[in-house]
């Protein structure tokens, strides 16, 4: 089979919407739920049947929390049987050694816990329970026990902008092979964070800061929802490890409900998987198709010498326009000439 012109690579897929924290920046304003209409197991597997029917992308099962849903090892099990690669976002309040044992017998490659505070005071004030810090640090060591490797993600918003470096410090610490670092989109719950993103040229800043720490070369990591992350790499004499926003060009994101997204962090219907399949989605979705069509962007995003490598945030310009193609309203770059 050839290579399509966009090949689907990575699926972050939303089992459940169940979840036992309150993050103030949740996407899904994920709560304990029950949630209605979450796809059966079968519909589970027949939705796995079709990804592998015509592509081979990393599957991340996220959530809510993952480890909530019953059939949870069921799904990792069909998954890995049939050649996904699947990993895993865990909160780690419900990881202990039989769980991680079961993960890594079930086919996870790979586990990602968040830490968005560099003590218990900062993380657990984002997180919203007492106690979800110690959680992490208790599932990091469970993880290095079961020799299950994990990655840790954070959230970067003014409230722990300064902590970077004390968090990345602390990644490496617990052993992590990898630091993934996100960029604030407010949506769902994190609506309640507007004034605390960044400003343009704190973003721009905060992407120099990481660009630094990168090429130290000590750990695996990406940079997401920053696509002009890819921009100062460039500039900076490097080689783009990756292109900016991939949403809907490479990635898509399932909802606990079958529903496809560009991201988890872009609302914009894309087609129902539990009805069409996601092969028919991914091929035929008008949303998918538009975010593919470069030369439909707006503003000083259509003109932008770097839309190739970047291309903007499509979460953010719909957050702030109700547009996905108008220009990243957080882009502090100005093209000469």
């Amino acid at each position: 089979m050839g290579e399509r012109p966009y090949p689907l690579r990575m699926i972050a897929w939303e089992v459940t919407r169940n979840c036992n924290l309150a993050c103030i920046h949740c996407r899904a304003s994920a709560a304990s739920g029950p949630y209605e209409g979450e796809l059966s197991t079968e519909e589970c597997r027949r939705i796995i049947d079709d990804i592998i029917s015509f592509s081979e992308p990393t599957v991340i099962l996220t959530g809510g929390e993952p480890l909530m849903r019953p059939d949870i090892f069921e799904i990792i099990e069909y998954g890995n049987r049939k050649g996904l690669r699947m990993v895993i976002a865990l909160n780690g309040t419900l990881l202990d050694p039989p769980a991680a044992q079961k993960l890594k017998s079930s086919g996870i490659r790979r586990v990602s816990l968040s830490l968005d505070g560099k003590d218990r005071e900062g993380h657990d004030s984002f997180r919203g329970v007492d106690g979800s810090f110690d959680a992490v640090i208790r599932a990091s060591r469970i993880l290095r026990e079961t020799d299950l490797p994990f990655q840790i993600n954070t959230t970067v918003t003014t409230l722990n902008v300064e902590d970077l470096n004390d968090i990345y410090k602390l990644t490496m610490f617990l052993g992590a092979v990898a630091w993934h670092v996100f960029l604030l989109v407010p949506v769902g719950r994190g609506t309640g964070l507007k004034g605390k993103e960044l400003s343009a040229k704190e973003y721009e800043n905060v992407l120099h800061r990481l660009h630094d720490i990168e090429k130290m070369n000590e750990l695996e990591m990406k940079v997401t929802c920053a696509p002009h992350y890819y921009r100062i790499v460039k500039e900076d004499g490097d080689t783009p490890k990756s292109s900016g926003c991939l949403a809907g060009k490479s990635f898509m994101f399932i909802s606990h409900r079958g529903m496809a997204q560009p991201c988890g962090y872009l609302e914009a219907d894309s087609g129902d998987v539990r009805k069409d399949g996601v092969k028919k989605v991914w091929e035929d979705s008008d949303v998918f198709r538009r975010l593919r069509d470069l030369q439909s962007y707006r503003g000083k995003c259509g003109g932008c010498r770097y839309i190739s490598i970047c291309g903007g945030c499509r979460a953010r310009a719909f957050e702030s326009t109700g547009n996905y193609l108008e220009e990243e309203p957080l882009c502090s770059y100005k093209q000469e000439g």
